[in-house]
């Protein structure tokens, strides 16, 4: 897959892994890995960006006598899936023109 637009879907990934529960970079990257292909050094700068641009929050907890970070979806997270769902007509039009179907004479 085009890196690109891999980076598309991976931002919206990490979003819809958080929807349901705070989880660290490695049951991220656990739970994504299911459906397409993420490594951690994918994984961090993503989640960098979406913290920065108010999609994440973090915080620590302690396990086993560590610490480890967990990151949780906001609500502009939440609306950023909403979102890209909603272009999902857009995208399918996009992926039929390239397929070479529905084409306009």
């Amino acid at each position: 897959m085009d890196a690109q637009l891999k980076k598309g879907f991976l931002e919206v990934c990490v979003l819809a892994a958080l929807r349901n529960k705070d989880l660290y970079g490695y049951k991220l990257i656990e739970d994504i890995s299911k459906y397409i292909d993420i490594s951690e050094s994918t994984l961090y700068p993503i989640l960098k960006r979406l913290e920065n641009s108010g999609c994440l929050t973090t915080y620590t907890q302690e396990h086993n006598s560590r610490l480890r970070k967990y990151y949780s979806i906001t609500s502009e997270g939440k609306k950023h899936i909403i979102d890209f769902l909603s272009s999902k007509e857009e995208i399918m039009k996009i992926y039929d023109f390239i397929k070479g179907e529905n084409e306009i004479e």
